[in-house]
């Protein structure tokens, strides 16, 4: 290339050098150029971000301003227990369009007109009370003594860092004046006990909502509701279980592998009340976890009160051989679910959207087959012994009762199989009664009824396992004694 350029003629020469210097002098314009317009597209750039900045404060201003504009126009500064917050109506319809929507102007304005008390706010109640307020509840009282713990906060509904050491109510009623402001609020920093359930769930509320985790309580709670028939909704135990799916609606009679809900209808049942009690509960197996150390003051607290009772050593651990002051691990998201399952079912109760939970389990037919074969029993063993029997002190329910608590959900006393179970008397040479009968199976009654009245049952069937079937109704009496 280099011989070429050289033998070539000198006009050929010049043109080439001055086409490469032209190349040359246009690249250089070129690059400064460019260079040029990147400065003044930074620099305008930061123009630009300089602007959108002030554009945004004084936007956040004017946000502010609006914001304060409004709250002086509707009065909102803290509001007063007995005061109700007003607020420009177009702004509340709004809010609550989607619910006017699925549930009609009517409904909403039900919700709207509503009062619901909800008892313990905690992982469960916060949940339930904060989706009630936002579906268009117009007055809620929350009532629990407790304070916001820092473990707590990844179960609690509204609280935060800051509300660490403030009572739960006052915290609830805080947060609740950001997302609704025209909902009248009445926090009572409180324990519900029997003494105290008449002033404490005053005021003629359309809805109770039972979310406390002292079993002792929430008996007070439901006996009192159910004796002056106020709607009530109570919640059983989240602690030990993690499948969503398994999360029920359905009358306290029809809950199954929940301790707590266990607990609860046996004593409902011993003070008069079998049915007739809506409940959220998991019908999930809870798994075996180890205890957690609990040293609230609410626990406590609850520890003094029930010092004596027989119920901590026997039947109302939430699982087997948990400590009495000890608590079930609860995994976050169930309790929630838990709250928002019971609004969900209150919120459609009061705008009278039809709901009919599905049934979980039927087992009335059992029953009834299972009383009338133990009374044919009766009936045969007093004519064997020259008497005549026309009744048993047993009926329908109280057959239901020994086969889903005291023999947990139907279980034979002999070899826990649960194909085809039938009842009889324990011992025969004694008056049948609720300590005093056993669910086996078909086989095992027909060979219990073979044996001798005065047999010795510890030699037939062994120590252990007449040990256990009588530990079943040492605990009945203990509850019966609890009454």
């Amino acid at each position: 290339m280099s011989t070429a350029f050289h033998n070539a003629p000198q006009s050929t020469k010049l043109v080439v050098v001055a086409a490469a210097a032209s190349v040359a002098t246009a690249a250089i314009l070129l690059g400064y150029q460019g260079s040029q317009r990147k400065q003044r597209t930074r620099s305008s750039l930061k123009d630009d971000l300089k602007r959108s900045t002030a554009a945004d404060s004084k936007a956040q201003a004017a946000a502010n301003s609006q914001s304060v504009s409004l709250t002086q126009a509707t009065g909102a500064a803290p509001p007063q227990a007995d005061e109700k917050v007003e607020f420009d109506e177009e702004l509340v319809l709004e809010q609550l369009a989607r619910n006017i929507a699925f549930l009609g102007e009517e409904g909403v304005q039900k919700l709207r007109n509503s009062f619901v008390i909800v008892v313990g706010a905690g992982g469960i109640g916060s949940w339930a009370a904060s989706m009630l307020i936002k579906s268009g509840v117009g007055k809620i009282r929350i009532i629990d003594f407790d304070q916001v713990s820092l473990s707590g906060l990844n179960q609690h509904a509204t609280a935060n860092r800051n509300d660490v050491g403030t009572p739960k109510a006052i915290a609830m009623k805080k947060a609740f004046r950001t997302i609704a402001p025209w909902v009248h609020v009445d926090a009572k920093v409180e324990r519900l006990q029997e003494d105290s359930a008449a002033f404490l769930l005053s005021g003629n509320p359309d809805y109770v909502v039972d979310c406390i985790g002292d079993l002792s309580s929430k008996l007070d709670l439901l006996k009192y509701c159910y004796d002056n028939k106020i709607p009530v909704m109570s919640s059983m135990g989240a602690g030990a279980k993690a499948d969503p799916s398994r999360v029920q609606i359905s009358d306290i009679s029809e809950t199954f592998e929940d301790p707590l809900a266990r607990a609860v209808r046996r004593r409902l049942k011993k003070l008069g009340i079998d049915t007739g009690i809506d409940v959220v509960f998991s019908s999930e197996k809870p798994y075996q976890a180890k205890p957690q150390p609990n040293n609230s003051t609410s626990q406590h607290q609850h520890q003094d009160r029930h010092s004596d009772d027989d119920e901590k050593k026997q039947g109302y651990a939430p699982l087997p051989n948990f400590l009495s002051a000890s608590s079930l691990p609860v995994f976050g998201p169930l309790p929630a679910m838990f709250g928002m399952s019971m609004a969900t079912f209150i919120t459609c109760k009061i705008a009278g959207w039809a709901m009919d939970p599905l049934p979980v389990k039927n087992r009335t037919e059992l029953y009834q087959r299972l009383h009338r074969d133990l009374k044919i029993q009766e009936e045969e063993l007093a004519a064997s012994q020259g008497k005549t029997v026309t009744e048993i002190p047993l009926d329908r329910r109280d057959i239901g009762y020994v086969i889903e608590e005291i023999f947990r959900g139907g279980k034979s006393g002999l070899s826990q199989c649960m194909d085809r179970i039938a009842v009889c008397r324990w011992k025969r040479d004694e008056p049948l009664s609720l300590t005093n009968v056993v669910v086996l199976t078909q086989r095992e009654m027909e060979r219990h009824l073979a044996l001798p009245q005065d047999v010795d049952l510890k030699v037939v069937y062994g120590k252990e396992v007449v040990a256990f079937v009588e530990g079943l109704f040492r605990e009945e009496e203990q509850i019966c004694r609890l009454r």
